[in-house]
């Protein structure tokens, strides 16, 4: 055995039977040791290669070969001159390491099928195997690693640090600094122990030479010996794209940014990606990192809501009966308005003025302009160049725009001043369009997308967790329109006030007339009844769409009305409210205010929408229930409920349709989680069917009370709670250990709370209420204002029944 290669001790998560050290005869004419972790599955059904990089050994994988299934070998070596492997004393550079590999995989008979995991300088390596061993491959795993350095990419500051001849053996060889500093980078922190694992085999300078040796070999220009090397590596992927392939990935890398994962992308395009907001570069370390590589490797790709074959008209073209005069009318602003007549050529326009900025089919462009003309130009001409729009709520927040901005990782964005100038002041990267120098190009088109490209990347509220890119083919946004438009009967002798700033969008594309009303599109609550009534007036409106939360402030400022006011709304056939649920006491209102006018809200959310729909009749017919009664499924639409278990009613709502997102974006294991058998989308909402076919929502599944005598749905009992003329509003949540959890009522209330209303409350519902707490308020999403934040509530009642801080929710 020559010196240097050993075994490890004792460590965190590492059995000592997985440790082995083999002599393995290289192809430089040599024989060397290796360190190598293996779970010795004898005959296996799969094996994981897994490699690892700087500065780092095979310790990474430790979880892998834990988690690993039944029938599935790992194989994790240490790198000679890395780890507890043998310091040859050679500089073995990236071409080397990739004939070292293959040297080993020889010696073990590392046979197909198999599937190869990399990580940092792991991922070139083995990649460089892959491609030489393409037959034995089932697929290839990536994380936070690269194969070029794109444009716009930068190396670190640690890195460049040590690449700094004087520096160099001090950073890496003569300390432990550059260990240290990488995994100081990469959050969060690691337990110390665990820290201490992977310094165990640099404990000593000697030790250390292999970690400067590969800081020198990143080829940062490309006179670089390496760099021709990495750059074949690149061009290999050509050669396997088809395979099934997987990226995981820590956004808070500061090595490989999200630049170098737009890279990998673009080479491996049908590659799966699961991107980790809060993780950096040892993504790895990510407690979901084994369970989204086993998921992967088990299954395919969740299959989409299945399309039919259904030839739909093109999503940016009006129907050809569209309504003579204006399609987008704006009431504020500009004042702009858009005729059915130049719509055609205005959206062949912005196509062609998009094209002049840079835009090319597939590119993804984000949006951030108010509903109007500019904005539905902006959209249209995207989809008819073949652009995918990206849809980043101002609802969201700086914070969450943020996020949501660098998940889906746009390659441009139109927008408007205040959009552009505070994009560039917090750092996003994209080629950044105003607003107003899109339309009226000219030039030649690309043929137009077919139904299958992707259209689409819509952000949800972040009400119940992160906000995710919810991914749209061309033919769901198509079928989304046709299911709104039959559902309610919409034809181009309508016309819309759009007060919910998507359904802005599909007046046009219904040939309506569509005025966008003189608000704040981020804040419901700016939708008075006198600026709804203004703008039903000003295009003679006979469909109003609004939240909850703006219906609710239309109804709370009906006294500005006047006489004409009042004469406009009485024109309104068609009522709309979606975004939340919606009461049937605040539709009544809104619906006494328009007082011809069928009120209607329909059931759905960010990735299927309409769902069910059920109208006011219906609603007070139906009254008190297991939850909010949303009505029946649409046409084309299946529902079914997943139940909790046998003893007790309901459960999880799961649906499917044509309209039903293809997946979201970057979020791989959140798909597959989210799918379940038979293209059923888990929507997280939990409620029941009754007997007449009707669904009822009684909240969402991480807000079930699980108590010992089995699971309790919160929205029933919260609208029991406000049928006391003292609560205005109620929020009903667990508290303790998921199974002997108990309820607490959280109520806003215009009285004091006393020993005889507590009695009224509790006589009002079925379960028992461990404990009534009176606040000022409770805290609802940013974008409908509306959805309660009962995870914040449930948080903050514990606290206060443990004699903490009350505070506020």
């Amino acid at each position: 055995m020559n010196p240097g290669a050993t075994r490890p001790g004792p460590l965190p998560g590492l059995r000592p039977e997985w440790s082995r050290v083999v002599d393995a005869p290289g192809s430089d004419g040599r024989t060397h040791t290796w360190h190598v972790l293996d779970n010795g599955v004898v005959d296996p059904e799969l094996t994981v290669l897994c490699v690892h990089g700087n500065p780092s050994w095979s310790y990474l994988w430790r979880r892998v070969l834990h988690d690993a299934p039944p029938g599935v070998r790992v194989i994790a070596p240490d790198h000679l001159e890395m780890g507890w492997s043998e310091r040859t004393g050679a500089v073995r550079q990236l071409a080397r390491r990739i004939e070292d590999l293959g040297d080993l995989t020889d010696f073990l008979g590392l046979d197909g099928p198999v599937v190869t995991v990399g990580h940092d300088w792991g991922g070139p390596i083995s990649l460089g195997w892959a491609a030489r061993h393409r037959g034995q491959l089932t697929g290839i795993a990536l994380a936070n690693t690269a194969v070029h350095q794109p444009a716009g990419a930068h190396a670190p500051g640690l890195i460049r640090l040590a690449r700094r001849s004087a520096v160099t053996p001090w950073i890496t060889s003569h300390t432990t600094a550059f260990i240290r500093g990488a995994w100081a980078m990469s959050p969060p922190r690691l337990d110390a122990a665990v820290l201490d694992a992977f310094l165990s085999p640099y404990r000593t300078r000697a030790r250390r030479h292999g970690i400067r040796d590969f800081v020198e070999d990143i080829p940062l220009d490309p006179s670089h010996e390496s760099a021709e090397t990495l750059d074949d590596v690149a061009g290999s992927l050509e050669s396997l794209d088809g395979l099934p392939a997987l990226i995981f990935w820590g956004a808070k890398d500061r090595v490989f940014s999200d630049i170098h994962l737009h890279d990998l992308e673009g080479r491996l395009p049908t590659a799966e990606v699961h991107r980790i907001p809060d993780a950096g570069h040892y993504s790895t370390e990510h407690p979901d990192f084994t369970t989204t590589l086993f998921s992967w490797m088990a299954t395919p790709q969740p299959a989409p809501s299945s399309a039919g074959p259904v030839k739909r008209r093109p999503i940016w073209r009006p129907p050809p009966d569209a309504a003579t005069g204006p399609a987008v009318v704006e009431l504020g602003g500009g004042g702009h308005t858009l005729s059915f007549e130049d719509f055609e050529s205005g959206v062949d326009g912005a196509a062609a003025g998009l094209a002049a900025h840079g835009v090319q089919p597939g590119d993804r462009v984000a949006l951030m302009v108010p509903p109007g003309v500019d904005l539905t130009l902006a959209l249209f001409g995207c989809w008819r160049l073949g652009a995918c729009a990206v849809f980043i709520d101002a609802g969201l927040g700086p914070r969450g725009m943020g996020r949501a901005f660098a998940a889906a990782g746009p390659d441009h964005l139109v927008g408007i001043p205040r959009a552009l100038v505070a994009a560039r002041a917090l750092g996003w990267q994209a080629h950044r369009i105003p607003a107003d120098a899109v339309a009226g190009g000219t030039g030649a088109l690309p043929p137009p997308p077919d139904d299958e490209a992707t259209a689409a990347v819509v952000f949800t509220s972040g009400s119940t967790g992160p906000s995710k890119g919810v991914v749209y083919r061309h033919r769901h946004i198509q079928a989304q329109r046709d299911a709104i438009g039959s559902l309610y009967g919409l034809t181009p002798d309508d016309r819309l006030v759009a007060a919910f700033a998507p359904f802005a969008l599909f007046g046009p594309a219904l040939g309506m007339t569509t005025a966008v009303p003189d608000m704040d599109p981020t804040e419901p609550g700016s939708l008075t009844a006198k600026v709804l009534a203004e703008a039903v007036a000003a295009v003679e409106a006979t469909v109003v769409f609004a939240s909850p939360a703006a219906l609710a402030s239309v109804v709370r400022t009906a006294s500005e009305l006047s006489d004409a006011h009042r004469e406009a709304l009485a024109q309104v056939r068609l009522i709309l409210s979606a975004g939340a649920p919606v009461r049937t006491s605040l539709l009544s209102e809104a619906a006494s205010l328009m007082p011809h006018a069928d009120a209607h809200t329909p059931y759905g959310m960010t990735e299927m929408l309409p769902v069910a729909d059920i109208g006011l009749d219906e609603l007070r017919e139906v009254g008190r229930g297991d939850g909010i009664c949303v009505g029946r499924p649409i046409d084309g639409v299946d529902v079914r409920i997943e139940p909790f278990d046998g003893a007790h009613d309901g459960g999880e709502i799961l649906v499917r349709g044509p309209h039903m997102r293809e997946r979201y974006d970057r979020l791989a294991a959140t798909t597959r989680a989210a799918t379940a058998p038979g293209g059923w989308h888990r929507t997280g909402d939990v409620g029941t069917v009754d007997t007449e076919g009707r669904l009822w929502v009684g909240g969402r599944l991480g807000h079930v009370i699980w108590t010992a005598e089995g699971p309790v749905m919160p929205v029933a009992t919260e609208f029991a709670l406000e049928d006391h003329p003292a609560v205005e509003r109620a929020a009903v949540v667990g508290v303790g250990p998921e199974g002997t959890q108990v309820a607490v009522a959280v109520v806003v209330t215009t009285a004091t709370i006393t020993t005889t209303l507590l009695d009224e409350l509790r006589a009002l519902v079925e379960i028992p209420l461990a404990a009534v707490l009176d606040v000022e308020e409770l805290p609802v999403d940013r974008r409908h204002n509306s959805k309660i934040d009962r995870t914040r509530i449930a948080t903050w009642a514990t606290r206060v029944l443990a004699g903490g801080r009350v505070g506020s929710p």
